[in-house]
């Protein structure tokens, strides 16, 4: 099979194309005939800095959406030929991709295979950041930081569906704003001057939740915009700056709650909550409508591209390998 291989860490031009033999499932694990792999941040960071690698060479991907092509002993509840989403803990830019049966999961009803590509880790992640880590009540406000990204995308939608009173997103570039007003935001501010703008919004008042993605100088001051018995949730670290500690004196005056979520962290410790969360987040794919735009897809050749445009800062949405379209 053809996968795309990571022999040494560098820039996006150490993503080769090779052959690879095809892998055999094991006890309780499937294959699947990928025809889409997501493109997510982490897969950047694994190739250039060996984020959550073990060892050289690997093959990246955390999503794959495709067909199951074989069962291992012991997996019942999928059949061959079925259409399913996987997440992964790599090997997702393949033509070919082995995944825990625990972690895959049917396509949720009225989706295509390209549609659902989209979710495997972005719609679950929204899902809990907005009903479990982030324990959103009807009524309450929120700040989404990279709005117009992948899990910024589902974010304003499963806010919305939560009973948000009002949903204040942050993008880097004014040509994101349309895109991010159209999937749910009430308002959307440009820069780094969001704290000022989310004053003068809420009346100096600050948010409910604010839920970042990019950590450092912009962690601190979303931290600083909520209200009195606010809570921020981290769910990246898409600065590379140094972890922020928060310290009584931080966080004191306004009894505020600071905590962070990992849908990674959540599949590696427990397979059976992961499973939990998706079949609720893909409800509201199933029932409410939630969908997560595709905006660019590439050929498996073409991995590299789609790295620089997610490293370029200029993407919205959800970037997908066609793999076997």
């Amino acid at each position: 099979m053809r996968a795309v291989v990571v022999e040494e860490f560098g820039t996006p031009e150490v993503l080769r194309l090779r052959e690879q033999p095809e892998p055999v499932p094991g006890p309780g694990q499937v294959t699947i005939t990928t025809a889409y792999a997501g493109v997510n941040f982490a897969e950047i960071l694994g190739r250039s800095n060996g984020y959550r690698v073990s060892s050289l060479p690997f093959v990246p991907g955390l999503e794959a959406a495709g067909l199951v092509r074989a069962a291992g002993e012991g997996v019942t509840e999928l059949q061959v030929g079925q259409p399913v989403v996987a997440l992964l803990s790599g090997g997702g830019y393949a033509e070919t991709a082995l995944a825990e049966a625990a972690q895959t999961f049917a396509v949720p009803q009225g989706l295509e295979l390209r549609e659902a590509a989209a979710l495997p880790s972005v719609l679950p992640t929204a899902y809990a950041l907005i009903h479990h880590a982030g324990r959103l009540r009807a009524g309450e406000s929120l700040l989404v930081q990279g709005a117009a990204g992948g899990v910024g995308s589902a974010l304003g939608q499963v806010a919305r569906i939560a009973g948000a009173s009002r949903i204040y997103g942050v993008v880097s570039h004014p040509d994101k704003v349309k895109y991010a007003l159209e999937l749910g935001y009430d308002e959307v501010f440009v820069g780094t001057d969001f704290d000022r703008q989310l004053a003068e919004a809420t009346g100096g008042r600050g948010v409910d939740l604010a839920l970042d993605s990019v950590g450092g100088d912009t962690w601190q001051r979303s931290v600083a915009s909520l209200a009195r018995y606010g809570r921020a949730v981290a769910f990246g670290n898409a600065g590379g700056a140094a972890p922020w500690t928060a310290t009584f004196a931080d966080l004191a005056p306004k009894a505020l709650s600071v905590s962070a979520f990992s849908i990674l962290g959540l599949a590696a410790a427990d397979p059976a909550a992961l499973r939990a969360l998706t079949t609720a987040a893909f409800a509201l794919a199933a029932t409410e409508g939630v969908r997560l735009p595709v905006t660019a897809e590439f050929p498996l050749a073409e991995a590299a591209e789609a790295h620089r445009l997610v490293e370029s800062r200029s993407s919205t949405g959800k970037l997908l390998l066609a793999v076997n379209p």
